[in-house]
């Protein structure tokens, strides 16, 4: 794989990485020829002519060490005009200057190519949900990235006070026929520091975080005509965006009990769009914007024992438009204000032999959200601020082992569920009230019962299950109806050697939707509707040592 482990850190919980988004951050941990399995090759296949081969090697040697990961996948899809393929390189080179110092090379490199069978209505969608949109058809349209990124991180340990600090490079070159043909180059660098100090404070323990990031960019875009075919016609748009994001932030962690900490910080993000207009004969598009914003946050952290915790928060977030959204044709879109927020939250996270669970309970006011509208399956949607809106509710993950040694030693049944209860509404907007905002269900659940044997054997159904619609538009007028889907799943998973799975999807050819492009105001007859995958069987064989 070409993650060692994936770490999710929800909205203020992701300061530690310089990350103020409403959403939180991401952090995907890749593995070094440290930790990597010498060699491990795996091939999947299934339905709608899926294939992917990878393949991965890591080892050390002296203060060296390497990890490659290389994966090839394609696909012909469920729709009409889905078809794809994607190649991946992944690559880090570490070196080990002394004990308490290390530097590492990162090369990341991809290749996409996709054919989009696009929105349809929602009757298209739930009757004939193998077919494209004609438009998309006629169009050919696609979607083709390929793109580098280059980085290198050092870090440094001077006692208790940990430093990271780095430089990156991304590189994409996007080829995107749509309703126009769309050729973009884009080039984004720059450099981030870290310092992470635990240390005592007289009796107390303490931790401390302060950073900084820094990320400028470049788009050189353009928009021609698409003549039909993907076929390239006169060029419409030539424009230079440019882009700078700087941030500072610091967190702290005060063990006013042994086991008890208050948790304070901030974040103070600058931010510039400025836009290039190079063809002036539909008017100079040209323009810019300065975005100057201070976030904090405080909470408590229980740690109750070692092996959960408890968490409370009260934190600010602040998110930019994007380009795409800030073009400057319009009075309205070139005064896009940023979206900011005010989150509350209660959690708890932990895990023992046979339980683990991650629950956060959460109401973020948000001011000037920034929405993404569509007219058409085939133009660009236009960004707006929503003036007050709220999103509350609940994310649940849970997993019990409820039956032990049933069959042999040391099996056992275990119960795996994610429940996210999301209500999404506007706060007495002068258009929409209180009406909900599109696009999220306001249930979601997957559950599981699978069955475990100590040699890595596994067996079981889950399902999929969206119990109540949910609109699609801001008026309210559309409905997305509720779905359940049976899954299956078996196979054996092992550390070292062969592993194998065979996994059964949407078992009932249930007809659903999958996705909606969200709209102001819309018809069932708005082609914003994506249906899902139906039936579905996939397998794969895995080997490591």
């Amino acid at each position: 794989s070409a993650y060692r482990y994936v770490e999710v850190f929800k909205g203020a919980n992701a300061l530690r990485y310089g990350s103020n988004s409403l959403g939180g951050a991401v952090n995907f941990v890749t593995p070094t020829g440290r930790d990597a399995d010498a060699f491990e090759s795996r091939v999947d296949a299934g339905s709608f002519g899926y294939i992917r081969a990878q393949a991965s090697s890591g080892g050390a040697s002296g203060p060296w060490d390497w990890f490659i990961t290389t994966s090839a996948e394609r696909q012909d899809g469920y729709r009409e005009h889905s078809e794809g393929q994607t190649e991946r390189l992944n690559a880090n080179l570490g070196y080990q200057l002394s004990p308490d110092a290390e530097t590492r090379f990162y090369v990341n490199a991809n290749s996409w190519r996709a054919h989009l069978p696009g929105e349809v209505s929602k009757a298209a969608a739930l009757d004939s949900p193998r077919s494209a949109n004609p438009e998309f058809v006629q169009l050919d349209e696609q979607r083709n990235i390929d793109s580098v990124r280059i980085a290198n991180k050092t870090t440094l340990r001077f006692g208790p006070t940990t430093v990271d600090f780095g430089v990156f490079t991304h590189l994409r070159d996007v080829d995107h026929p749509i309703y126009r043909y769309l050729d973009y180059n884009v080039t984004d660098y720059g450099g981030f520091a870290r310092a992470t100090d635990n240390r005592m404070i007289g009796d107390f323990r303490n931790q401390l975080v302060v950073g900084f990031t820094s990320l400028d960019g470049t788009t050189d875009y353009r928009e021609y005509a698409n003549l039909g075919n993907a076929v390239r016609g006169p060029l419409l748009t030539s424009q230079l965006w440019t882009s700078q994001n700087h941030s500072v932030y610091g967190e702290n962690s005060f063990y006013f009990l042994s086991n008890v900490a208050f948790v304070a910080g901030g974040q103070y993000m600058y931010a510039v769009r400025d836009q290039n207009d190079r063809i002036l004969s539909d008017g100079d598009q040209s323009g810019g914007r300065t975005y100057s914003l201070f976030s904090p946050k405080a909470g408590l952290l229980w740690n109750v024992d070692a092996s959960w915790q408890v968490f409370g928060n009260i934190s600010r977030s602040a998110e930019v438009p994007t380009f795409d959204a800030n073009t400057f044709a319009t009075p309205a879109s070139s005064n896009l204000n940023a979206q900011t927020a005010t989150t509350y939250e209660i959690g708890t996270r932990g895990r023992t032999s046979d339980m683990k669970w991650d629950v956060s309970l959460y109401r973020a006011d948000i001011r000037d959200e920034l929405q993404c509208l569509t007219t058409s399956p085939y133009s660009l949607c236009t960004v707006v601020n929503a003036d007050r809106t709220v999103h509350q509710g609940l994310e649940a993950g849970f997993s019990i082992a409820f039956l032990k040694s049933v069959y042999a030693k040391g099996d056992s049944f275990w119960f795996n569920v994610d429940y996210t209860l999301s209500d999404f509404f506007f706060d007495d907007d002068p258009v929409h009230g209180n009406n909900r905002l599109p696009g999220a269900p306001p249930h979601y659940v997957r559950a599981e019962v699978l069955y475990r044997q100590p040699n890595g054997f596994y067996i079981g159904p889950n399902v999929e299950w969206v119990p109540r619609s949910y609109y699609a538009d801001n008026a309210n007028n559309v409905t997305v109806d509720p779905f359940e889907l049976s899954n299956f799943r078996i196979g054996i998973e092992r550390d070292r050697g062969w592993s194998a799975y065979l996994e059964g999807r949407n078992l009932f050819d249930k007809h659903y939707i999958s996705a909606v492009l969200t709209a102001d105001t819309a018809t069932a007859n708005s082609e914003i509707f994506s249906p899902g995958d139906g039936r579905a069987i996939y397998g794969g064989m895995q080997y490591k040592w």
